[in-house]
């Protein structure tokens, strides 16, 4: 994975009125932390972080003060309406070091016909890898499979020094059938209460 290097300043104000001076300035307010070492808390470039964040698990190098520092996001914060970045959070890592995130799975291929449904059981995969080669996600393989397939997180294949940090027996991706499937919320609906009937008088 190739690390995004971007320039980051070091904040000694705090606070919600802080933070708001610094969004106003089209910054992004973060703390890094790790390592046992104190929080850090910095501004970072709204835009670039934006472009870097559109890569899962990116590895950023953050410039601050004539230093570099590589983080990965942890934990993001957004607008709930208008989707800017309110607030990151950075774990500091180490050339070599191990981490544990979560990597996208994509399925590609056909399922057998017969009104066959893929449900993604676990959208993304625990993982642990090398902080600086963090694999972007994994590719899943449905070609031909029926309804009753299952896919575990032990049968997909990893990068090379990538291992999983879930149990291998978790389902990742099921087949169910559609009709089991239109059953399924047929039944749910015909379990919940009836609404009492009222009478004015």
């Amino acid at each position: 994975m190739a690390e995004v290097k971007i320039a980051a300043q070091l904040r000694t104000e705090f606070g919600k009125g802080a933070a708001r001076r610094v969004r106003r300035a089209n910054q992004v307010p973060a703390v890094i932390y790790g390592h046992g070492a104190e929080p850090k808390h910095v501004s970072v470039p709204g835009h670039e972080l934006l472009l870097a964040l559109r890569t899962a698990n990116v590895l950023i190098s953050l410039e601050i003060d004539g230093s570099s520092e590589l983080v990965i996001p942890k934990a993001v914060q957004r607008d709930p309406l208008k989707g800017f970045l309110e607030h990151v959070d950075l774990l500091s890592v180490q050339l070599g070091e191990k981490v544990t995130v979560e990597i996208p799975v994509t399925a590609e291929g056909e399922l057998a016909p017969g009104g066959n449904l893929l449900e993604h059981v676990l959208n993304t995969l625990p993982v642990e890898a090398e902080a600086t080669h963090i694999p972007t996600g994994v590719t899943v393989s449905v070609e031909g499979l029926e309804a009753g397939a299952a896919i575990f997180a032990k049968d997909i294949a990893l990068p090379e020094g990538t291992t999983l940090a879930v149990d291998g027996d978790a389902i990742v991706i099921q087949v169910v059938s559609a009709q089991a499937e239109a059953e399924t919320t047929e039944g749910a609906e015909s379990a919940a209460p009836a609404e009492s009937a009222t009478t004015e008088s």
